[in-house]
């Protein structure tokens, strides 16, 4: 099974699939992460931003153990991807699930508040076309903690249908989130430990788990 998680930013990636990544590297499957946007210096981010920022994913990398070739940065500008045309970043999305030929996806929920979170779906979508990418079996959206819970539109809610057990994960989870320290606050905050916990402990609690982390399917076909 080889699985792509596409992340509008990082730390997305462990908010909305960290504890499904480590369960599936876990059980040898193979996982790739696409990050549509980075820092970059001329939208504003210093060198030590950056710099950080380059350490947090060098480690993400390796503790999540993925090979460094099934780890994919297109370094489009963050929060702006909604000024660039629509057209080019599906091309070079595009060019990576080509590359990576996966069995399943994962992206952002279209309802989320952040306009980075819903051009990263709008761009992905068409890459899932079985005559564009026949080798993908099943696509889903995954929740965002700040970014998923904001918007009350009911024709744009997250309705879970599907729940992975990170009993044996939620753990490590955190303490991989926390690798990004100047996206972790202290909770009330949303991207908190105790409000991962938390949420994670609900999804278990609606799916017969200690903890779990809640996708929405929207294509399936065997």
């Amino acid at each position: 099974m080889k699985t792509l998680i596409v992340a509008p930013h990082p730390d997305d990636e462990i908010l909305g699939c960290g504890g499904t990544i480590l369960r599936k590297v876990f059980e040898g499957e193979t996982v790739g992460l696409l990050f549509m946007t980075s820092m970059i210096e001329s939208e504003g981010w210093s060198e030590a931003q950056i710099s950080t920022r380059i350490k947090e994913l060098s480690e993400i990398q390796k503790k999540l153990k993925i090979d460094k070739k099934n780890f994919f940065e297109l370094n489009l500008p963050a929060a702006k991807l909604d000024t660039l045309p629509l057209g080019d970043i599906i091309a070079k999305t595009f060019k990576v699930f080509k590359s990576f030929q996966p069995d399943e996806v994962f992206l952002p929920h279209p309802g989320d508040v952040h306009s980075d979170h819903r051009i990263c779906f709008e761009a992905s979508i068409p890459c899932t076309k079985w005559f564009r990418l026949n080798s993908i079996k099943r696509v889903y959206t995954y929740e965002t903690l700040s970014e998923t819970d904001v918007l009350p539109n009911e024709s744009k809610l997250f309705v879970p249908n599907t729940f992975i057990d990170i009993s044996n994960t939620l753990k490590e989870k955190i303490k991989l989130l926390k690798i990004y320290k100047s996206e972790v606050q202290k909770f009330p905050f949303p991207r908190s430990e105790k409000a991962v916990q938390s949420l994670a402990e609900y999804r278990g609690s609606q799916s017969g788990f200690l903890a779990a982390e809640a996708f929405q399917l929207l294509k399936s076909k065997y």
